[in-house]
């Protein structure tokens, strides 16, 4: 009764959860691409998408997709043998236990009459599948804990897969090893199997198991002789040898027995063997139950990335399927840290402690903008910061091992927290140099706006007055503004510029406009008066500062050896800098 009522409820919270979790695929909307998209919409156009792809040729590449990367894993294999180990081990080992174990009665009883989870070779291989899943848990332990892959971080969600993991299967092992030195669970077998009802028939078949089981009798105890063993064979072999293989196949369970074989008298009398069997089998519901809210999701939700973005074309795609895919694929990141060991800004995080830096920590943020989970200012600010550190290099798409299309997802998020007005001084460096060349799918507004709102910022920390009718104020020789420059063996060479003008002249931007100064404010050689001046308001708010192009011609040209481009970089660090501290206060 106990288990029926367990197991009833661990299903219909995992049925619960699946049709939750799956219905959020279509119900989140992650940044600017489903804005405008409805429900409805998603759902109607997920199921043509998957008919068009069924009675396609595309069929065959879900077929290789399937057999290569889903159950062979490839990808996982092609970027760390360990790491495809440990994979294969803990899903193949537990796969392979649930078919075969768990779901006996439903598979393995029906596919051989003549089941029993004690012959061989189903003892044999059920502990040899759940070896195999304690392996690669052992793997998963050392990887995390003693190996310490470089930015690999180990949250929550990893520690409770791993022991959920560890104590279903431990569990499973300690049980087996304390049923086969159990004495009433012995007695138990032959009370209801062996139909012996004399009682040296019955003492010389316990004597049997006792030397050839290891049962642990609280009466009979060897050295046996030769007739009783002999006799006792004769019995097993009528009654026992059907349904019972010599436990010595059960390898780890028979490990076990050995260890606890002289407290098992004790282990009887206090129903170990019950307890352990209830450990075991809460531990199985419970994991069931929870599999769909924790990272073991990714067990359905990583197999259906991989097909999704192997049939899926960025550019032809309905923009709804899109949308769909990038919520799914928040649920099929295993959070194995590939992307983060091959990212090009992930040397970041050891200067910026912002974990949205490293791609796979990205992934809990952008579930949580998804989920329309509060966020403060601050929160905002932080995964806005994290998220835009990307070169867009796609390395992380690139050796993402379940197929997720990270750059899509970084720059979708991206736009959609820049519309929030949080400035993000970010996108005025050159980390928006792929915003740039995607500027045709981004509404106009929506592309100049944050560089707008990030300059704007700038200025009003440096209470600049803008107009013609208004006097800019001049601040006293800021010494500290230029000790600032001076770390800069680069930037500190704004001293010796006597203002001839070359840089200025030679500026591309410069000669872009009529009036330059009308437009850009400061030139190039003003702005390393004002350095030399301390007149750091100035010098922070002049727009030549921001459109500068960085092609090196003001720099190549100066007769005094200037670094020009070189002081203009380090003048926008102090400018974000200074605004950042400002905000912080």
């Amino acid at each position: 009764m106990f288990f029926d009522v367990a197991l009833y409820i661990s299903l219909v919270i995992f049925a619960f959860g699946l049709s939750y979790k799956i219905s959020t695929w279509f119900r989140h909307k992650i940044g600017i691409l489903a804005r405008e998209i409805p429900t409805s919409k998603r759902v109607s156009a997920a199921f043509k998408g998957i008919l068009l792809t069924l009675f396609s040729a595309k069929i065959l590449t879900l077929v290789r997709v399937f057999v290569l990367d889903v159950v062979l894993q490839i990808r996982v294999l092609r970027e760390d043998f360990l790491r495809w180990l440990m994979h294969m081990c803990i899903w193949g080992g537990f796969m392979l236990l649930l078919l075969m174990h768990a779901l006996e009665s439903l598979i393995t009883s029906r596919l051989f009459p003549d089941y029993y989870s004690t012959v061989n070779p189903f003892m044999f291989l059920r502990d040899l599948f759940g070896a195999i899943v304690i392996l690669g848990i052992l793997i998963a332990v050392y990887r995390r804990f003693i190996l310490k892959v470089p930015r690999l971080i180990t949250n929550a969600m990893d520690h409770y897969a791993i022991v959920i993991v560890a104590v279903i299967m431990i569990s499973g092992v300690i049980l087996e090893g304390a049923k086969i030195v159990s004495y009433s669970i012995y007695q138990q077998m032959v009370e209801e199997y062996s139909g012996l009802e004399d009682k040296q028939e019955l003492r010389s078949l316990e004597a049997y198991w006792v030397e050839e089981f290891g049962v642990v009798s609280p009466a009979v105890r060897g050295p046996f002789d030769a007739d009783t063993l002999e006799q006792g064979k004769e019995l097993h072999e009528m009654s026992c040898v059907e349904c019972h293989s010599r436990p010595q196949w059960a390898f780890t369970g028979y490990g076990v027995a050995k260890i606890v074989g002289p407290a098992a008298l004790w282990l009887d009398r206090v129903t170990m063997p019950t307890i352990l069997w209830y450990i075991h089998i809460l531990a199985c519901f419970i994991g069931l139950a929870y599999l769909p809210f924790s990272k073991m999701f990714h067990i359905f939700a990583s197999p259906l990335s991989l097909l999704a973005n192997a049939v899926m074309d960025g550019e032809k795609s309905a923009p709804a399927n899109t949308a769909t895919r990038q919520a799914m694929e928040l649920d099929a990141c295993t959070h194995c840290g590939t992307c983060t060991v091959r990212c090009s800004v992930g040397v970041a995080f050891e200067e910026i402690p912002n974990a949205n830096i490293l791609p796979s920590e990205k992934i809990a943020s952008i579930k949580a903008l998804a989920s329309g989970k509060e966020l403060s200012e601050e929160d905002l600010r932080i995964i806005q910061e994290g998220v835009y550190l990307c070169t867009n290099c796609y390395r992380c798409t690139v050796v993402c091992p379940v197929g997720i299309n990270l750059q899509d997802l970084w720059f979708n998020v991206r736009e959609a927290l820049l519309q929030k007005g949080y400035p993000e001084f970010l996108a005025l460096s050159p980390l928006s140099f792929y915003r740039g060349l995607m500027k045709e799918d981004l509404v106009q507004r929506d592309y100049g706006e944050p560089l707008i709102r990030a300059r704007e910022a700038i200025v009003a920390e440096c209470d600049l007055m803008r107009g013609r009718d208004k006097v800019l104020p001049l601040t006293p020789a800021n010494r500290g503004f230029q000790s600032g420059l001076s770390l800069s063996a680069q930037a500190n060479t704004f001293s010796v510029c006597f203002g001839c003008e070359t840089c200025t002249t030679v500026c591309p931007v410069v000669g872009n406009y009529e009036n330059p100064k009308e437009v850009l404010g400061m030139l190039p050689h003003q702005i390393m008066h004002a350095c030399g001046l301390g007149v750091r308001d100035l010098a922070f708010g002049s727009n030549m500062l921001w459109d500068c192009i960085t092609c090196y011609q003001c720099q190549e040209q100066c007769p005094q050896g200037v670094s020009v481009t070189d002081v203009l970089y380090e003048l926008k660090n102090l400018a974000v800098k200074n605004v950042k501290e400002k905000m912080s206060q």
